[in-house]
């Protein structure tokens, strides 16, 4: 008697969905041209500029410096961080975060720990502190003015597209 031989396939949602997943990163060109995208791009290289003008001094030397430091750094590597964020549209495939909301708190509390840090930096540059470090605590100090404000605005624009989510 011959034998019958029944070969059974199954396909799993778990490799669909994992081919699904792997596809490839979209890539957003007009993130750049928006007023928010410059913004992020300013307060990247502004900000790289306010850490590596303290980093190069002996800002360990005086405390007040090392807050500057802490807000600058910390803050720089969270803005790459949202830029490849936001230029990979990663925000899209992770629907569970309320991304407005976090970027108004994001940009919000980054304005306002960069405007202390700011002020602390310009109320710590002095000739008598050491001549060498002046020239750069000083135009550290000034660029950290500039990187808040670019903060404001987009702590503003933040606001603006946190409100029209929630009046919908």
């Amino acid at each position: 008697r011959p034998r019958s031989h029944t070969v059974t396939t199954t396909s799993s949602s778990f490799t669909a969905n994992l081919s699904a997943s792997s596809s490839t990163l979209a890539y957003d060109r007009e993130f750049l041209r928006t007023v928010p995208g410059l913004l992020m791009v300013t307060e990247i290289v502004l900000g790289l500029l306010v850490w590596t003008l303290i980093a190069g001094t002996e800002y360990f030397l005086y405390p007040a410096f090392g807050w500057v430091m802490f807000v600058a750094v910390f803050y720089w590597v969270l803005t790459v961080f949202f830029l490849i964020i936001y230029m990979t549209m990663t925000y899209t495939r992770i629907p569970q975060v309320p991304w407005t909301m976090v970027g108004l708190c994001f940009n919000g509390s980054a304005f306002v720990l960069y405007l202390i840090a700011a002020i602390v930096d310009a109320t710590s540059v002095t000739k008598d502190l050491d001549n060498h470090n002046y020239n750069s605590w000083a135009a550290s100090s000034f660029f950290a003015f500039v990187v808040t404000s670019c903060y404001a605005g987009n702590t503003y624009f933040s606001f603006i597209s946190w409100r029209s989510r929630t009046l919908q």
